[in-house]
């Protein structure tokens, strides 16, 4: 099984939004950026049985911007497993929801983006807004995985 692990685009300053953290939205150049690395994802053309993104709207954006460009808009899935705190026992909780699934992506949070793929390969990795692992499993144990790569924004130009 293929896993692609993103992490949301730039969001609106914590400290400069009076509302529900749930609720902080990606920022202009926080879309801008999303698209271009939408565009990537594309070029790369995963075959992605669904996208699975965190409730929290920075991460649904990120999603739908994603889903757009992969011509996937109703292959969102929004999972309150991704919210903030979102680790390996959540994500084995998630695939067990996708058994026939070949290639899953998912949208979500720092750290536990980094955390849950370090369990799952055994190498720490950190991932930029907007950065993307690509993680195979062996099985579905989740014991056996590979982190096949790492592409942070920075990489795209952005």
């Amino acid at each position: 099984m293929e896993l692609y692990f993103l992490r949301h685009g730039i969001a609106a300053q914590r400290s400069n939004w009076d509302g529900d953290d749930s609720d902080r939205p990606l920022t202009e150049q926080g879309r801008q950026e999303t698209a271009r690395v939408a565009g990537f994802i594309a070029k790369l053309g995963p075959a992605l049985d669904a996208i699975v993104t965190s409730p929290y709207t920075r991460a649904r954006q990120t999603a739908e911007i994603v889903a757009q460009h992969l011509n996937m808009q109703n292959g969102i899935v929004i999972e309150p497993r991704l919210a903030p705190g979102f680790d390996g026992e959540d994500l084995a909780k998630v695939l067990k929801a996708f058994p026939d699934a070949r290639a899953l992506m998912f949208v979500g949070h720092e750290p536990d983006f980094t955390e849950t793929v370090y369990g799952l390969v055994g190498g720490r990795i950190v991932l930029k807004k907007g950065g993307m692992a690509y993680v195979q499993l062996a099985d579905a144990s989740l014991k056996k995985a590979t982190l096949v790569w790492l592409v942070q924004p920075a990489l795209l130009g952005l």
